[in-house]
């Protein structure tokens, strides 16, 4: 690896970490040696994918090599910070899709603008996950591969009560009505959404055009009250209100809808394809589908989650960028594709449940003060209100609105 360059002191303050937050942090020791954190899903899930991009590198930039350290989602944060002030950064770094903005609006990644038309596939990424890795109108992340939301239901109980597979949003509501008439507790939902899961809730924005936030004049701007965005939580109300018997007042993890689905409480629930793993005795009966648009036909855009690729400072910016070329190009999505992961590219999904489900996905604003909005409870705040009818939907996201832009936008 080459000389480091040393973090300003500015910066390290602004992360206030130091550097004895964290033992056994290394950016590597060579010379003339890339080093690469990944995360151990790829030690067990795809080393070959990673020894071929490797192998690709090295054959592209003779005399230097790769060194690959694996790392754990729950310490890498940490061990990270720890590079970043000892100014001892790796040169390429794997952060889930959430992390980014934190170290984007810190200055702790290098800018890929002007490299972005090198990376493979760069005009095709995956929508919610290239929004990741962009701030301030800049690249800092290369998308590397996704997880999406989709539908998993009870195939016994959709056939019992005469429902298909949905194709628009309309068919499920009726589909729905026709499992709560053929399910009358009132423990049971037709399709399991906590009334404040606003994962859920800003698909149906981003479904009919909306957006939770958009930047003007340097400044940010809440949207939710604008008409687009008001259609998509008028159309989340309605459906909420035909298919859910649960709490409108509480999230999704207070039960998590798989233990409700598990516990035989609900025909269907939404949420990320691994749900699929914790149905309990319904895994016989358990399948999956694309939730629907209210468009016919398409699906409704989801949050995803995911991974992205990014250049530390004080990383070797030209060779990392090489090998993150090599490790997205289509040989690797390929080859991830075909071990069960969705690819980077629209270009290269395919007919899959959660490859369809990943056409068309949405992500946060990638604001310095995003997290604030999600702590302070302000979306969540909204959907109760709408639900519980204590404001109109106007009147609700009007105030979430004057909420989002007075937090984005605070020093």
């Amino acid at each position: 690896m080459r000389m480091r360059r040393i973090v300003a002191a500015a910066f390290v303050a602004a992360l206030a970490v130091a550097a004895t937050s964290a033992t056994g942090a290394s950016g590597g020791s060579a010379a003339n040696t890339l080093t690469v954190w990944l995360q151990v899903d790829a030690q067990s899930g795809w080393p070959d994918v990673v020894a071929a991009a490797n192998a690709q590198f090295k054959a592209a930039n003779p005399g230097w090599d790769v060194d690959v350290q694996y790392q754990t989602w729950g310490t890498h944060l940490q061990k990270f910070d720890a590079t970043l002030a000892a100014g001892n950064t790796p040169d390429v770094i794997e952060m889930g899709n959430t992390e980014m903005t934190k170290y984007m609006a810190a200055g702790a990644f290098q800018d890929l603008t002007a490299e972005k038309s090198s990376f493979p596939n760069s005009a095709t990424w995956l929508e919610g996950l290239a929004a990741s890795g962009r701030y301030g109108g800049k690249v800092y992340g290369v998308p590397y591969y996704a997880g999406s939301r989709v539908v998993t239901y009870r195939a016994d109980l959709f056939r019992q009560a005469g429902v298909k597979i949905p194709t628009s949003l309309n068919e499920f509501i009726a589909g729905a009505r026709k499992l709560g008439t053929k399910n009358s507790a009132k423990s049971f939902s037709p399709v399991y959404i906590a009334g404040t899961d606003w994962y859920v809730a800003m698909s149906f924005v981003y479904d009919y055009g909306g957006k939770i936030a958009i930047t003007s004049k340097g400044k940010w701007l809440g949207t939710l009250d604008r008409p687009k965005a008001l259609a998509g939580l008028a159309a989340y109300k309605r459906f909420f209100n035909a298919s859910s018997r649960a709490s409108k007042t509480t999230d999704e993890t207070r039960p998590n809808p798989y233990d409700v689905y598990a516990q035989g409480n609900a025909a269907s629930m939404i949420g990320p394809g691994w749900f699929s793993c914790c149905v309990g005795d319904y895994k016989g009966q358990t399948a999956q589908f694309v939730m629907p648009s209210h468009t016919k036909g398409q699906p409704i855009p989801g949050f995803l989650g995911g991974s992205d690729l990014a250049v530390p400072l004080g990383g070797d910016k030209d060779l990392a960028a090489a090998w993150i070329g090599a490790f997205t190009d289509n040989t690797s999505m390929t080859a991830l594709r075909a071990k069960g992961n969705i690819p980077n590219t629209t270009s290269l999904l395919g007919s899959s449940v959660n490859e369809r489900a990943a056409r068309r996905s949405w992500f946060v604003p990638t604001a310095k003060n995003w997290v604030n909005v999600e702590n302070g409870n302000i979306l969540r705040t909204m959907l109760s209100r709408i639900l519980t009818n204590k404001m109109t939907v106007k009147q609700a996201a009007e105030v979430a609105s004057d909420n989002i832009t007075f937090t984005l936008n605070q020093r």
